[in-house]
């Protein structure tokens, strides 16, 4: 379970990180005093869980959340107790009452890690029945269905440029717009015909047929520069 943690004071910080090392399903990546950073942070990279200060000087941890679109699960920590009641309208995972013991914060990350579990479970079941729905009919164009907040959009296999990893999202880029879905690189590679898309970064997978020069080190397609990372380098980009 991947975690970050937010607080304004480096001491709130240094409990988690020690506590954390404590938890065997619990990878704490990183932690901020900038509430700021720590929105960029997630922009870009997939978190499961944060540990988050209430009251910091900037911005609250109740707004930083509203900043965050689809936001992980989340803990608060906090030393007022008055922010309990408005902490769970976020369905948050924990209220921790600093100072807080090893045990409190184990029962707390218990519980986040078991409704993880959960959804992951809901995701999976969600991906079988994906794949029977985008399973190709006879005679009509290839398609498959992405899941965009409450919908699922048809999007046409051949319409499809490249995919981009951004945080908690696979952002499809297709000749008229971006579609942003909530799943990992893994699931959207998964929803793809390998005989006319590929991997070539942790963070892309471009359509074959679109590529319209590549290097050692870049592909290019419609005018975009899309790295090849270093373990992809291998593979072969255009069928011969």
């Amino acid at each position: 379970m991947i975690a970050i943690a937010i607080d304004d004071e480096p001491k709130a910080l240094d409990i988690v990180r020690v506590f954390a090392e404590k938890v065997p399903f619990l990878d704490l990546k990183t932690t901020f005093q900038d509430a700021f950073e720590a929105l960029d942070f997630l922009r870009k990279e997939h978190v499961d869980l944060i540990f988050l200060d209430i009251k910091m000087p900037d911005i609250s941890g109740l707004e930083f959340l509203k900043a965050v679109p689809n936001p992980p699960l989340v803990i608060f920590t906090t030393a007022y107790a008055e922010h309990a009641v408005q902490s769970y309208e976020f369905d948050a995972i924990d209220y921790l009452l600093k100072p807080f013991a090893i045990s409190r914060f184990l029962k707390a990350c218990t519980k986040a890690h078991e409704v993880l579990k959960v959804r992951e479970l809901a995701i999976a079941e969600e991906s079988k029945r994906q794949s029977v729905l985008n399973r190709p009919t006879p005679g009509v164009a290839e398609s498959i269905f992405v899941k965009n907040g409450y919908e699922q959009i048809r999007v046409m296999l051949d319409d499809i440029l490249y995919l981009e990893a951004g945080g908690n999202y696979v952002v499809f880029v297709i000749k008229s717009q971006k579609i942003a879905s909530r799943m990992t690189m893994n699931e959207a590679e998964a929803l793809l015909p390998n005989d006319r898309f590929v991997r070539i970064h942790r963070s892309y997978i471009v359509a074959k047929d679109k590529i319209d020069r590549f290097d050692r080190y870049e592909v290019y397609i419609n005018g975009q520069i899309i790295p090849i990372g270093a373990n992809y380098s291998h593979l072969q980009l255009i069928d011969k």
